[in-house]
């Protein structure tokens, strides 16, 4: 299991170091960031990704964006409010990437008048925070979820929503780490997850890591071993959850949804409180991300279809939240969510 996702060595005078997830399931690597376009370019081609570990990528590159800079107040004051701007643009869906970003900017506010000195150790101080604060909350969303997964049962999961999509430990992983290390018996099936196939390359490889029953299946597979009694209950994570529990996650989740639906299997979605974006009512407000058509013509380097084909490369769906049974969080696990049972639960 991977220690941390993105870690920072050291003090102000260290280093940002995160696992290039474009090399797994090949090659384990750190790699370190120099610079705050080094740091955008890491979330924009994924070699970090997953809503949380989004979020802590991007606190920790304010930090990059302000290391080099005099220890003059103004100029440190603003160059981290234009690397957050900065980082801002990498990608539009996770609402963790501007959530954390909104927490570094109000750390800038709350120093401002004590030197730019303080300012950048209040900055690194924070992102170390918001990196352990993930870390714990979702070593909890595995103790509120672990129950769900029972002695011999089956669980699909899609994409990557493990130690690597966050700080540490995972989100939808977690309940499943939780309920192995307890010595429970169950098997996972992880959808390959198309076009970049993290739930192939990373998702098997966490598990494999980790000694859990796993078996891997094409996306088009996930209705067949539901069909054949095979798979008992769907945990995926989430990158962004509107007010009335409406939640976007990985392309492909709303799908298995409706296939759990029919079915008649529980899907469950684990997101810690920051995923929730309570300033925006239904999934229909939640920005989606568009892909080059190069993934799905051309995935990882081979032409898979005819030269000059139209895509449309959605990099993530909504799933509705009347398709939910449960959002297992930090604080709770959330039955039959809608607005006034997450407000309860995460506030309002």
């Amino acid at each position: 299991m991977p220690e941390q996702t993105v870690r920072w060595i050291g003090d102000l005078d260290g280093r940002m170091e995160l696992i290039d997830q474009t090399l797994l399931p090949l090659e384990f690597k750190f790699i370190t960031m120099n610079t705050i376009e080094e740091v955008w370019e890491a979330i924009k081609v994924l070699r970090v990704r997953g809503a949380p570990a989004i979020g802590v990528a991007a606190a920790m590159g304010m930090v990059v964006g302000i290391q080099k800079a005099s220890d003059d107040e103004k100029e440190v004051a603003d160059r981290a409010i234009r690397a957050a701007e900065y980082l801002a643009t990498s990608r539009p869906t996770a609402v963790n990437l501007f959530w954390a970003l909104d927490r570094m900017k109000r750390c800038v506010e709350q120093y401002r008048g004590k030197g730019g000195r303080a300012i950048k150790a209040a900055l690194l101080a924070e992102a170390k925070a918001i990196r352990d604060e993930d870390a714990a909350m979702c070593r909890r969303i595995g103790d509120n979820g672990q129950h769900l997964i029972t002695e011999g049962c089956g669980v699909l999961t899609h994409c990557n929503a493990g130690s690597l999509a966050t700080a540490e430990y995972g989100t939808a992983l977690a309940p499943m780490y939780r309920a192995h290390e307890r010595g429970r018996k169950f098997r996972v099936y992880a959808d390959e997850t198309r076009p970049l196939l993290q739930g192939a390359r990373l998702t098997m490889w966490e598990l494999q890591q980790a000694g859990i029953d796993c078996t891997l299946i094409c996306d088009n597979m996930a209705a067949v071993v539901m069909r054949q009694g095979k798979v008992n209950l769907v945990i995926v994570g989430a990158d962004r959850i509107a007010a009335n529990g409406d939640t976007a996650n990985k392309i492909g989740t709303y799908g298995v949804a409706v296939l759990a639906k029919h079915h008649g299997v529980p899907f469950y979605v684990a997101a810690p409180s920051s995923t929730f974006d309570l300033k925006i009512g239904s999934g229909a407000e939640i920005p989606i991300e568009e892909r080059g058509g190069d993934e799905v013509t051309r995935g990882f380097g081979r032409q898979t279809a005819p030269t000059g084909a139209k895509t449309y490369c959605p990099a993530f769906d909504v799933t509705p939240a009347e398709l939910i049974a449960g959002i297992i969080t930090e604080r709770g696990l959330i039955e039959r969510p809608d607005r006034e049972r997450i407000a309860s639960v995460v506030g309002v």
